[in-house]
């Protein structure tokens, strides 16, 4: 081993490039494994680094199990032979589409692959350089606790302040009506927890946000759905099924509907609490893109005074999807109901998220993102809308803000092989099933407009198109589904 052998990438430290050439020495058995490598003294003075340089390669070398410490002996390579490198997994083109397919293919496939139909913003949309600002100057404050269990409803700072912000929306909730949860999922999910019995009914909207299905399914109760307008559920079928199947929730995206875009009218609003309160049906408000909205719209919560409607909201899809931070607010017994569930589900919550999440919210870094995140999805609505129009699709409607595009393909094409004829060149798209608890979206296709910049996409998405009709295997779907009726979760 010479010294001319380590010659450190560009963004490389000492320390990665000593680890790299021991890694390359043993993928090329001129270490094989039980070899002892070269001594902490003999490895420094070859390549003319500190013998500190040394001793932390071969701790994390040690640490990833590349090479053994062995007490008086020295380190040596482990015996178990690794690969030379791990195939990326090829997309499941073939696999069942259900209402999890899209996070499937989605993170599977990582980076650098096409992903309108996926949930999120693009990464470089994110604010990381205000993120790493934000953890440093936690990192930096030694008052900050990041060893200790938080509270039992969370970091009563971020609390307080998410009151303030939910107060700006028309929500009364103090910060004793707050539940910090670690996603707007796990907000759901012990709201099912906590009101939900198997065999209980819960009302969908038809089509809805694919994971609603899949949560409830996961807690074995039935699902109702009712057809989804550009004005929110179709209010006579909803009282219907409310009065058929006596549904204990209604779980629904009031505002920047998914996968819609759609938001309720006032109107809407209040006569959909006036059925609720009617059936005795709890309202779980999943209000997760309130951000994203560019004009207020009414809240369900607003108007009820979180007497039967639950509120939740999330960070995830705003600010980084590795932050996990969500909440849901309430009435105080079922707050209170929720956080003992929390405690013997989770054990606690996690404080470095919330206080990270509220570093960024009153330094104004969030504010100032957020600002940019609605221009720019408001040029690539305009742009994504204009590319599907001319590749023969019908816009459902015209959100007034958000992300997604509910869009319609010509008579007598199907969706689902749409996607997976997409899938095949690298391109995951959302095929309308994937979020019809019925199975009737057959011809309809979600797009998130902020992941439709490359013009590859739509080229796929019309070759895809243009295919020849071929038997394509259905959304798997229990025999009873219908609009309006129900099918077990």
């Amino acid at each position: 081993m010479a010294v001319s052998d380590l010659q450190p990438e560009p963004d490389q430290t000492l320390v990665e490039a000593v680890m790299e050439m021991i890694r390359q020495r043993i993928a090329t058995r001129s270490l094989t494994p039980g070899a002892r490598v070269p001594s902490l003294r003999r490895l420094a003075g070859t390549l003319g680094v500190s013998k500190s340089t040394a001793v932390e390669a071969y701790d994390r070398l040690v640490a990833e199990g590349t090479i053994t410490a062995r007490p008086g002996s020295g380190f040596f390579v482990t015996r178990r032979t690794r690969p030379f490198s791990l195939a990326p997994r090829a997309p499941r083109a073939d696999q069942t589409i259900d209402p999890l397919w899209i996070m499937r293919q989605s993170l599977d496939l990582g980076g650098g692959v096409p992903k309108p139909g996926c949930g999120w913003l693009p990464s470089h949309w994110l604010p990381d350089t205000a993120l790493r600002r934000a953890m440093r100057g936690l990192a930096r404050d030694t008052s900050a606790d990041l060893a200790e269990y938080d509270s039992l409803l969370g970091f009563p700072p971020l609390r307080r302040h998410l009151a303030d912000r939910l107060d700006g929306r028309g929500i009364e909730a103090g910060p004793d009506r707050i539940l910090l949860t670690d996603s707007g999922t796990q907000a759901i999910d012990l709201v099912c927890r906590f009101l939900l019995q198997p065999g209980d009914t819960v009302l969908l909207d038809d089509p809805c946000y694919f994971n609603f299905q899949a949560i409830l399914r996961a807690h074995r109760v039935t699902v109702a759905c009712v057809p989804y307008t550009p004005n929110g559920p179709d209010l006579e079928g909803f009282a219907r099924a409310a009065a058929e199947h006596r549904p204990r929730l209604y779980l629904t995206n009031a505002t920047l509907h998914n996968p819609t875009g759609a938001s309720l009218p006032a109107a809407s609003v209040h006569r959909l609490l006036k059925i609720a309160e009617a059936h005795d049906m709890v309202v779980v408000e999943d209000d997760i893109f309130a951000d994203f909205e560019t004009e207020p719209a009414p809240r369900l919560a607003a108007f009820d005074g979180l007497e039967r409607v639950i509120h939740i909201g999330s960070f995830s899809k705003t600010l980084s999807a590795a932050l996990r931070c969500g909440f849901v607010a309430a009435r105080p017994d079922w707050i209170d109901g929720m956080a003992d569930l929390k405690l013997a589900t989770a054990f606690g919550n996690g404080s470095m998220a919330a206080q990270l999440v509220h570093r960024m919210l009153i330094d104004g870094s969030y504010r100032r993102h957020m600002d940019a995140v609605r221009g720019k999805l408001a040029r690539a609505m305009g742009e994504t809308a204009r590319r599907l129009r001319s590749a023969g699709l019908r816009l459902w409607t015209e959100p007034r803000g958000g992300m997604f595009l509910w869009a319609e393909l010509p008579e007598g094409i199907d969706s689902t092989a749409v996607a997976r004829r997409a899938l095949e060149e690298g391109v995951v798209l959302a095929p309308g099933n994937v979020f019809s608890p019925s199975g009737s979206a057959g011809r309809f296709l979600r797009f998130n407009v902020a992941q439709c910049a490359e013009p590859r996409i739509f080229e796929t998405l019309g070759r895809a198109m243009a295919a020849p009709a071929d038997v394509t295997p259905p959304v798997v779907l229990p025999d009873r589904a219908t609009d309006g009726g129900t099918h077990p979760g």
